[in-house]
């Protein structure tokens, strides 16, 4: 768009908001410009080192360009020196990005050792498990089972092994640490240590599909005795529905096919394709982060999933009558 098709009051408007725009993104939930640990504190401190050397070889460049442009075919210069081209290959060519990423590189070795998975045992180890494409979690020592949200007590180091089932996937939480692949039949490892409580959120850092985009999770950080009585209720079987729409939502899950897709411990539910939704009424979001877990949301997803995340695994239901797909959702959203 040329200078006088947009208007002079959008113009400064543009002009004003980017920097706004730019700035509220460096300080969103999920920017490693906002560290929230001492690891991402490193990490970012890195990345402005990175980028401060990138701007030193950059105006190093265009100063030469500069210098060459101005001094072109000017009166009484040599007309052909030698040495001229090989200084500046050997001293802006070579000399100063050797410099450049010799400091960097420094900076790096001194990173990786407080980003690095934790070299002994710790007090609480958790498992992520990548799916296409849902993130499953599971406490080792407990029934636990949740999805797409990771519950870590504050102030604890926790060990996070990280793998999945199908496709490759990258487990990032910017705000906490590092990135790590998650590989088919390896178990990479990484340390979470968040000092205060929270909610951070996560993406999968490697294309991993059509759902790549809306593969993201929450790292909800609690006080120790909440996340203790968190992990204690998450680790009871399912409650039996106390009222009449959810004994019937229980039996439509039961019988329609949602039992082959998904667990419901304390139900015959055993599948293994989808989440386990034993408490699928206490998380936040459906989807990956997709949507909220609300009743209406939860009727949109149930009736018509690919709408509202494409390439999704989960077929819908909008064959069954609405009575019985508002009965499924009391049923699921009592299950907390």
């Amino acid at each position: 768009m040329t200078r006088g098709v947009l208007p002079a009051g959008r113009r400064r408007l543009v002009t004003l908001g980017l920097p706004v725009l730019l700035a509220t993104g460096c300080n969103s939930n999920q920017a490693i410009t906002n560290p929230a640990t001492r690891p991402a504190r490193d990490i970012n401190t890195l990345w402005w080192a990175m980028l401060a050397g990138a701007l030193v070889v950059f105006a190093v460049v265009v100063a030469l360009l500069v210098i060459a442009f101005v001094r072109r075919g000017r009166p009484g210069e040599p007309s052909h020196d030698d040495s001229g081209p090989y200084k500046v290959i050997i001293g802006g060519g070579l000399a100063a990005p050797m410099v450049v990423l010799a400091i960097l590189f420094g900076f790096v070795i001194h990173v990786m050792p407080a980003t690095s998975a934790p070299p002994g045992p710790t007090k609480l180890t958790v498992d992520v498990i990548g799916h296409q494409w849902f993130w499953e979690v599971r406490y080792p020592g407990t029934s636990a089972v949740t999805a797409n949200e990771i519950h870590i007590p504050s102030g604890t180091a926790v060990d996070v092994r990280a793998t999945t089932v199908d496709v490759i996937h990258s487990f990032w939480v910017p705000r906490l640490n590092r990135k790590i692949d998650m590989i088919p039949g390896r178990a990479n490892r990484i340390e979470l240590d968040a000092p205060d409580p929270g909610v951070y959120r996560g993406q999968c850092s490697e294309f991993c599909g059509v759902g790549h985009a809306q593969m993201s999770f929450y790292v909800i950080v609690q006080p120790p005795a909440q996340f203790r009585a968190w992990l204690r209720a998450q680790s009871r079987p399912a409650a039996t529905p106390a009222t009449a729409a959810g004994l019937l939502g229980r039996h439509t899950f039961l019988t329609v096919g949602c039992e082959d897709c998904h667990v419901i411990r304390g139900t015959s539910a055993a599948g293994r394709v989808g989440p386990d939704l034993t408490h699928v009424g206490s998380r936040r979001t459906l989807a990956a982060l997709t949507i909220p877990n609300t009743p209406r949301t939860l009727y949109d997803w149930i009736s018509n999933p690919q709408a509202i995340k494409p390439g999704v695994r989960m077929p819908g239901f909008a064959s069954l009558p609405a009575a019985q797909r508002h009965a499924l959702v009391a049923y699921l959203e009592s299950l907390r």
